[in-house]
């Protein structure tokens, strides 16, 4: 028997010594009290089992973007390059009403406003790239 047979069979014991010098009157709460402390192994033993089936299992992809430090919406906590190019889009639409305006330089202004959008949202993908290149572990090969 392993030790934890041993340890029920010490419990279960102590619960019948307890039922013989305290009587019947108190056999429900004995019976309860040992029931709750066998519902409590067998729910460490369940848990410990389905931990250890889990851990053969692959993380969902679920879970791997949660691991790399994204979350539901797909924003990367590090990187400002998603927020950069929804930010530039969202005032692109008033600076092409401005920039298009016949007074304030008409196709010109529109070009040139949408040519410093392109610029800044290219410049900010080019530091970013060279920042994940930086970061990445070089092997052997590189």
């Amino acid at each position: 028997m392993d030790t934890r047979q041993d340890d029920l069979r010490r419990d279960l014991d102590a619960t019948l010594q307890a039922r013989k010098e305290l009587g019947k009157e108190y056999e429900e709460e004995l019976v309860d009290s040992f029931m709750k402390r066998l519902d409590a192994r067998l729910d460490a033993r369940v848990e410990r089992s389905v931990s250890e089936r889990m851990d053969d299992y692959a993380p969902s992809y679920r879970d791997r973007d949660r691991d790399r430090g994204r979350d539901r919406r797909g924003w990367a906590p590090g990187r400002s390059g998603n927020r950069l190019a929804v930010v530039s889009l969202a005032l692109g639409i008033p600076l092409t009403a401005i920039a298009s305006n016949p007074s304030g330089g008409g196709f010109a202004g529109l070009l040139a406003c949408w040519a410093g959008i392109v610029g800044v949202n290219f410049a900010a993908a080019l530091g970013n790239r060279r920042d994940r290149a930086s970061r990445r572990p070089r092997g052997d090969w590189d």
